[in-house]
């Protein structure tokens, strides 16, 4: 992937923004948002243009991914690269395959930070590529480390669902808890205290939809929250 790749960018909410700040010293990038009027240092275009580039991005909400891949199906290009940036994978990428064109080349992305974490840049943050069958990522495994000095790891959809309903849908379980207990400010604590405190307030800021869709359309999730809450209960019970 090079300056002169031409690359459409469909979603400027919070992430597709902190996607276009680091993509556009890089690559031809344009992209389309109908809520966006105005994006600094970024060219927005029609919906037609955007998917009409030979790489698409979708940083769209997991769902709303089918309904978006719909009205985009008679605009993509043949043999076009088409990628979305959700925090599941076997959802939006089943979704993909069957809205879009049987040309179309998919490669389904989660980038493993969001504007808080990647507050400092890139360097050293980590993202999983989840290609198709067939779809070699090399291309874009290079680019996302050479130049965005990213940590690239590749998988399939059904190994990343899995492994984030642990490493996120729980971790964003826990954290959503604590927020919502709003606790007030310790005049003294500890370090694990801390840790746990910093764990919540990265993820204070997602939004309903984000949250909903980590725990909600993983597949894998809703075991792990179960066995969760019935440990809970177990040790509250253990306490009594």
């Amino acid at each position: 992937m090079t300056s002169s790749l031409s690359v459409g960018l469909i979603g400027a909410g919070a992430f597709g923004r902190l996607a276009a700040s680091h993509l556009v010293p890089h690559l031809d990038l344009v992209v389309h948002d109908p809520a966006v009027t105005a994006l600094d240092g970024v060219t927005l275009v029609s919906l037609a243009e955007a998917a009409s580039r030979p790489v698409v991005i979708l940083a769209v909400p997991v769902q709303v991914m089918a309904e978006v891949c719909r009205e985009i199906a008679p605009l993509i290009q043949p043999g076009a690269l088409v990628m979305d940036v959700a925090s599941v994978k076997l959802e939006p990428m089943a979704a993909m395959r069957t809205e879009l064109p049987d040309t179309t080349r998919i490669l389904g992305t989660h980038p493993l930070f969001g504007p808080q974490s990647a507050a400092h840049g890139l360097a050293g943050q980590s993202i999983v590529l989840c290609p198709e069958p067939g779809v070699d990522p090399s291309c874009v495994a290079n680019f996302l480390r050479d130049d965005l000095r990213l940590d690239v790891h590749v998988s399939d959809a059904d190994t990343h669902d899995r492994t984030m309903a642990s490493v996120q849908a729980l971790t964003h379980l826990v954290s959503k808890v604590i927020t919502d207990l709003d606790l007030p400010a310790a005049p003294y604590t500890t370090r694990s205290y801390e840790l746990l405190k910093q764990a919540a307030d990265l993820v204070a800021g997602d939004s309903d939809a984000l949250f909903r869709a980590i725990e909600r359309h993983n597949p894998h999730a809703a075991d792990l929250r179960a066995r969760f809450f019935r440990t809970a209960r177990a040790l509250d019970e253990r306490l009594e």
